[in-house]
């Protein structure tokens, strides 16, 4: 909505038609002949490349073998774990990584350790024999490369072995192992090795289109050097985060409004691995209409994406397309969109009997098998005698034995010990680290000071508590939650330059909520942008960026969304710090609002969502003293964080921390719980807004009833430190909890259940939690007969608890009503 971009009514109501230009299908034409004479190759490139494919092809022919005859070579041993092969297109794999150095970052899908090692094999040719010796001797000290030099022939050739520490890092993590390249936690689906340029791969079809999108916008935002490759299937073009990475990775934007020095397109090449399968569907004829994928980039862009088909089955032709694909990403003329035909020869995983294809098919792709085809090429060519790449092959399959014989050996590459060290995972999953900025070394961009930001100079002026001698403070003049939450933010961006945030609607406008107001004032467009109406492109793309090294924080207009990328949250932030055994960090805040006016899709509370997975950090301040200190520690922390927010409280004040809200930087510690009013006689816990219908309550108790009531609002859900929680219930025996969620499966619960568990000496009636109706949210209108209410909880004191003398309750909260409720399941 930017006014410097003028929305024309004559020519967008003028007639006219839309052009497309021809997409290029399989041009590549020359032979292996005509490559060496033009001195593109020599002899020594292509056995080369004829030696990747042949590492490649046994390696996955090995696993075939283990899982379907739990032997290879002399080895015998089992793998219970996924075998999502790509035996046959190790042409495509080899010829995308022939050009791609270590600065350069590859993204894969389940089926990728071809990719993998491909473009490990790439970067070994590349780097001299120091900096691979540095590599190996400093990759988790040294444990893999001691390992594999037991049993290794390379005899001082550090290339040969680097090419077996490769394979063995790759085949250890597979096998679980603690050698392996992220000590087993992550496996077949989520390989990886980021000295080399090899980001995860992911099990989630498609789940690396967003995430590689996102790298590709640490690279442009950050000035680092290379591309970003995509690796997906053709299957994959059926999904949602496909299309979103699609949509944010091209956004004209980059072009027409970011600053100079950073316009252009993102250095980034979509590379669809096109073997015309899903699983068992088949793409083109069935389960898609595209006829021929590579159009797919046509309606993207007015480039078309530079769409081309490629023939994979071709490792030379691959290796041309990038050739002339390389440069237009890196002048900013991406993304790229490349259909890279290619053909897996066995089932989707190693129990698929193929009854979805033909043996003809199969056999006329194994006659034109690149492993047979090119090398009879090279020889036909004259450049290599058969005896040389039979050679090749016989030291591929005894490299490949004796790998497998290590790897297999438990005691010489040995599981992680969970009995010994039951807290292995704990250590990696959140890694509760403090790094104030992700890249010291330069000076933030920004357009001005701070004191060039209106806001910024108003916000100084506020007051800082919602009451000055018992008089409330005008609503223009007090400092407010929205204010506490763009006050360390807007700080932070003068102290990371990595530091980047975007979502909906959050520059000019504001965001839907004003937090962001008065940012454009400083802040330059790379480092804060709308972003498409994809939202699982905005937390994908965050999970990428963050991953490469930057901070982030993306914005989820309402709560209810984060069913429009639940895949993003749960699977992808939660995860890859623990996967990748604590290599990766993940500096990303997800700010989600919570609505209280806006119906049934508008208006829901789902911490408990985000609580229940694992490897997320969760918060939900109430007052604008926890929130600046709950957002400045998720700013200066590396763990990714959902930041719940309340629409209802952003314009309150802050009217419980004696002094109000500091101007100086503070945190407060993640897990931490704001004690509110101190008492005696009944423990009261609250989550979000219900904080303040709480405090009415507990006013209403001392006054009317002469009940003591202790309120502690858990700010802090994921981590959450019981001790002051504890320490009042066993003070006062009796405890409620009320959150705006609704009751059934509430994160309240999990509360109740805990402290029935480690206070249950000490109570005096079993927790009661009030929670809202488990019904659709209905409209505002309606809001009191949905939503916790004061009376709500006098309610359960009275009725769960302890009685209150001449009570009338307002509601039924009996124990006939609570289990005719839940046989309806309302």
């Amino acid at each position: 909505m930017p006014k410097s971009l003028y929305v024309d009514p004559d020519k967008m109501r003028a007639e006219g038609k839309i052009t497309f230009k021809d997409i290029p299908i399989n041009v590549y034409k020359k032979t292996v002949k005509e490559e060496v004479e033009e001195g593109n190759y020599t002899k020594e490139d292509l056995l080369r490349i004829y030696r990747d494919m042949t590492i490649c092809r046994e390696f996955e022919d090995m696993l075939n073998q283990i899982k379907t005859q739990a032997k290879y070579a002399d080895v015998e041993t089992t793998y219970p774990g996924p075998a999502h092969l790509s035996l046959g297109q190790e042409a495509a794999a080899v010829g995308e990584a022939y050009l791609l150095g270590k600065e350069d970052f590859t993204f894969g899908s389940h089926r990728s350790h071809s990719e993998i090692l491909a473009k490990g094999l790439s970067c070994i040719q590349k780097l001299d024999d120091k900096e691979l010796m540095d590599t190996m001797e400093n990759f988790f000290d040294g444990k893999t490369l001691k390992a594999i030099q037991t049993v290794s022939k390379a005899e001082g050739d550090v290339k040969e072995l680097a090419i077996e520490f490769l394979v063995y890092g790759a085949l250890a993590e597979l096998f679980a192992r603690e050698n392996g390249f992220h000590k087993g936690l992550g496996g077949s689906m989520h390989a990886f090795f980021l000295p080399f340029g090899i980001y995860p791969n992911n099990a989630l079809v498609g789940g690396s289109a967003t995430i590689a999108t996102g790298a590709s916008l640490f690279k442009k935002c950050n000035d680092k050097e290379g591309v970003v490759v995509a690796n997906l299937g053709d299957g994959s073009m059926g999904r949602g985060p496909v299309w979103e990475a699609l949509s944010f990775a091209t956004m004209d934007q980059y072009r027409t409004l970011w600053e100079e020095g950073r316009k252009g397109g993102l250095p980034l090449i979509f590379n669809i691995n096109n073997n015309s399968y899903g699983m068992g569907g088949q793409t083109c004829g069935e389960t898609m209409g595209y006829g021929e994928l590579a159009r797919m980039g046509a309606g993207v862009t007015e480039s078309q994406l530079h769409a081309e088909r490629v023939d994979g089955y071709n490792p030379l032709a691959v290796i041309d397309a990038y050739r002339r694909k390389l440069p237009l990403v890196k002048s900013g003329e991406g993304p790229v969109f490349l259909d890279v035909v290619t053909y897996r020869l066995l089932g989707h995983s190693t129990s698929d009997q193929n009854a979805y294809r033909t043996k003809e098919e199969i056999e006329a792709w194994k006659a034109q098998d690149p492993i047979v085809t090119f090398r009879k090429a090279i020889v036909d060519a004259g450049i290599a005698e058969d005896s040389e790449i039979e050679a090749i092959w016989a030291k591929t399959k005894e490299r490949m034995a004796r790998i497998c014989r290590l790897a297999a050996d438990k005691e010489a590459s040995p599981y992680l010990d969970f009995d010994k060290d039951p807290a292995i995972v704990e250590r990696v999953m959140l890694n509760n680290g403090k790094q104030r900025s992700m890249d010291t070394s330069r000076t933030p961009a920004t357009t001005g000071p701070k004191e060039s930001c209106k806001r910024y100079n108003d916000i100084q002026k506020k007051i800082r508590t919602h009451y000055i001698d018992g008089t409330e403070v005008s609503s223009m003049k007090r400092y407010n939650i929205r204010d506490a939450i763009f006050e360390p933010m807007f700080n932070k961006y003068y102290e990371d330059p990595t530091l980047i945030a975007y979502g909906e609607d959050v520059r000019d406008w504001g965001g839907a909520f004003a937090v962001y107001r008065g940012f454009t004032d400083v802040i330059p467009y790379s480092r804060l942008f709308n972003s498409p109406i994809s939202e699982t492109a905005i937390v994908g793309t965050g999970v990428g960026y963050t991953m490469c090294g930057g901070r982030a924080v993306v914005e989820l207009m309402y709560g209810d969304f984060i069913g429009c990328c639940g895949d993003e949250i749960f699977n992808q932030m939660a995860k890859w710090q623990a996967m990748s055994a604590g290599i990766l960090k993940m500096p990303l805040i997800l700010r989600v609002s919570v609505g209280s006016k806006y119906g049934a899709q508008h208006s829901q509370d789902w911490t408990a969502m985000c609580a229940h997975v694992p490897g997320l950090k969760v918060c939900f301040p109430a007052t604008p003293y926890e929130a600046k200190g709950l957002m400045q520690a998720a700013l200066n922390g590396t763990d990714p964080v959902v930041f719940f927010e309340s629409q209802r409280i952003y314009d309150v004040g802050e009217k419980f921390h004696e002094g109000g809200v500091p101007k100086e930087e503070y945190e407060i510690t993640m897990g931490d719980v704001d004690v509110i009013t101190t008492g005696s006689d009944i423990t009261i816990l609250t989550v979000g807004a219900t904080l303040y219908r709480a405090y009415d309550a507990v006013k209403e108790l001392k006054e009317k009833y002469g009940i003591s009531a202790e309120l502690i609002n858990l700010h802090s859900l994921v981590p959450l430190d019981y001790t002051k929680i504890l320490e009042s219930v066993k003070k006062t025996g009796k405890v409620v909890l009320a959150s705006d969620a609704c009751a059934r499966g509430s994160f309240l619960d999990e509360v109740a259940k805990n402290i029935t568990t480690l206070a249950f000496d000490y109570l005096d009636a079993p927790p009661a939690v009030v929670g809202a109706q488990n019904w659709i949210t209905p409209p505002f209108e309606y809001d009191k007969y949905f939503f916790p209410q004061k009376e709500w909880i006098l309610d359960a004191i009275n009725e769960k608890i302890m009685p209150l003398k001449d009570y009338k309750p307002v509601t039924n909260v009996t124990a006939e009503e609570e289990i005719r409720k839940l046989k309806l399941g309302v």
